[in-house]
């Protein structure tokens, strides 16, 4: 059985990880006259997904493990790393002659996609909360 607290946590830091989003394309859309300005954005969907999966117990790790033979050998690391979001500078799109990265129409259109699912995670929670208080309203008419 899903454990509801655990998929609340999870919408939860859905939501953070927009509003972290929403702020840096805000930043990008206030520097789009800067020079020199990139553009950034996060990836914290990978950790998203790697914490769901340990929720819904469906880590099924196909991975080939690295094997450490020496006491010196580094130890592996991933990018980006499963459990921590990761702030990047876009690349890819084309820098103006003062060298800022900002693209309008790319910044406009990540920003009505991300306005999209925090819409829908807020429908989640406010659902999630509605069944809560079902629940309690019910079990105290039992009492």
């Amino acid at each position: 059985m899903i454990d509801p607290f655990k998929s609340k946590e999870l919408v939860t830091s859905a939501l953070a990880g927009r509003n972290l989003r929403n702020q840096l394309i805000n930043a990008n859309l206030a520097n789009v006259d800067t020079p020199f300005y990139k553009a950034r954005d996060i990836e914290f969907e990978t950790a998203l997904v790697h914490r769901a999966n340990e929720i819904f117990r469906e880590n099924d790790n196909k991975e080939l493990e690295l094997a450490i033979t020496e006491k010196g050998h580094q130890e592996p690391w991933k990018f980006p790393d499963p459990n921590k979001s990761t702030i990047y500078l876009r690349d890819g799109h084309l820098a103006r002659n003062d060298g800022n990265t900002v693209d309008l129409d790319v910044e406009t259109t990540e920003m009505s996609k991300n306005t999209v699912m925090i819409t829908a995670l807020d429908g989640v929670l406010r659902k999630q909360s509605n069944i809560f208080s079902s629940i309690i309203d019910a079990s105290s008419k039992l009492s």
